[in-house]
């Protein structure tokens, strides 16, 4: 289950690719104010253990949505933007408590 937060009265999303072993989901959104909104998340990890800098990953998102009649194409990549960095500083603290729970 997907629970993106974002503001409809009804939204329909769907995961159409998880590909655990190149770190990459993809989801779609249709019935939403961010039409036909389509997005693709990959995991990079930066560092290594053995260098003592790892345990560090990059989450990067792109993604692509229909402009309705009436908007601007900056404005609905301003909400899109602004959703997609709430729910990815969500992830982070999410992540980083169930790292500090495991390093207990």
């Amino acid at each position: 289950m997907i629970v993106s937060g974002m503001p409809a009265a009804m939204s329909m999303e769907g995961l159409d690719q998880l590909d655990d072993d190149l770190h990459v989901m993809r989801v779609s959104i249709g019935d939403h104010k961010l039409v036909n909104y389509r997005s693709t998340t990959s995991l990079h990890e930066i560092g290594s253990e053995e260098e003592g800098n790892g345990g560090r990953t990059v989450v990067v998102e792109s993604y692509v949505v229909d402009v309705p009649a009436g908007n601007s194409k900056e404005d609905r990549c301003s909400f899109a933007d602004m959703i997609i960095g709430c729910n990815l500083r969500s992830l982070a603290r999410v992540t980083e408590g169930l790292a500090n729970s495991n390093n207990l």
